[in-house]
């Protein structure tokens, strides 16, 4: 087994349902394997690393047939389910994290699903830990660490490596919610500027997505908390160290979501003052005018009536009196809506 290459390391996909296979020699370095490495590893080779596409038959088949793993345990990594948990089993640990999704360039199917919070399952024992995600997914928090291994700087035990595939998720978190801070602002300042529905959309997406970030932040903060109060022999009291570290940045993250939760709801109330503010404006100008127009439109509909004995019928100056009469009332109301504060 030779050792890996940057290359070697970024390829994924190249055997079906293995995204790749790492022999973790101790010393931050680590060995590719293959489908035939993998069934040739035992647990005094080394710590195994295996990362597979959880939605493929071939990766699914190896779950169930050939590692070993008791099905209930089987079961749980390929299952849908993807809330963030940690259960304890025996020496082993199932986890369930979730973690940002990028795009990647030529992959039409990553792009649909940029930005938002992906499943990553993990099963983790003393000599191998396996991580399973879909196939249409990409996570740079496992892209990260494969890179580390290839300049040697990988972690040594699994406890290390499940504690920075823990913390790698975690951090790729703050990027996506700095850009929604930077978003808040924007529409702050847009809030009098911009198209009134273009701001309320904004404002309504991004509540939305500071919603569905925290429904799963919550519970995994909760998870990572388990996950720092487990025992098993293989995971340091460094490892926990760095577990709590990471608890507390997902604790710091669900409440910079809540802070910004809470500006664009201050925002959506803002805009719909202003709206409400600007619909009552313009309802006063209406009322004004109308009241304005209510003599003219009563002295109207008198002499327009079809009937006899409309007064200065026969007489060659009665319209200029009435224009008069209409000019004098129209004074008198503008007079009056100024007195009661209406203008």
């Amino acid at each position: 087994m030779s050792q890996t290459t940057p290359t070697a390391a970024l390829a994924y996909g190249i055997e079906p349902g293995l995204r790749f296979a790492c022999l973790l020699d101790g010393s931050g370095h680590g060995a590719d394997l293959d489908w035939r490495g993998v069934a040739r590893w035992h647990p005094g080779d080394g710590v195994l690393w295996i990362h597979l596409e959880r939605d493929d038959p071939a990766a699914a088949a190896w779950i169930n047939d050939s590692a070993g793993l008791d099905p209930v345990i089987a079961e749980a990594l390929l299952a849908d389910e993807s809330r963030p948990r940690v259960e304890s089993v025996g020496d082993g640990m199932l986890i369930v994290l979730r973690g940002i999704c990028v795009s990647v360039p030529g992959h039409e199917a990553e792009i649909a699903t940029d930005g938002n919070l992906v499943p990553l399952h993990i099963w983790a024992e003393r000599d191998r830990i396996i991580t399973l995600r879909d196939k249409r997914l990409f996570l740079t928090a496992l892209r990260d660490i494969r890179q580390a291994i290839d300049r040697g700087k990988g972690p040594r035990r699994p406890g290390e490596l499940l504690v920075q595939i823990a913390d790698k998720v975690v951090r790729d978190l703050e990027p996506l919610l700095d850009d929604m801070d930077e978003e808040v602002d924007r529409l702050e300042d847009q809030l009098f500027e911009a198209d009134d529905s273009q701001v309320r959309q904004h404002l309504s997406r991004l509540r939305r997505r500071a919603v569905h970030l925290r429904r799963y932040l919550a519970p995994q903060r909760e998870a990572l908390n388990r996950l720092e109060h487990e025992d098993p022999d293989w995971l340091t009291d460094r490892d926990k160290v760095r577990v709590r570290e990471t608890t507390d940045k997902v604790l710091r993250f669900i409440e910079y979501l809540d802070a910004i939760r809470d500006r664009a709801t201050i925002l959506h109330d803002d805009l719909s003052a202003l709206i409400a503010e600007r619909i009552a404006r313009n309802s006063h100008r209406l009322g004004v005018l109308a009241a304005l127009l209510l003599p003219p439109s009563l002295i109207a509909g008198l002499l327009g009536m079809n009937v006899g004995g409309v007064p200065g019928s026969a007489v060659p100056w009665a319209f200029g009196e009435v224009c008069a009469l209409v000019a004098v009332l129209s004074l008198v109301v503008w007079w009056i809506l100024n007195r009661i504060d209406w203008l």
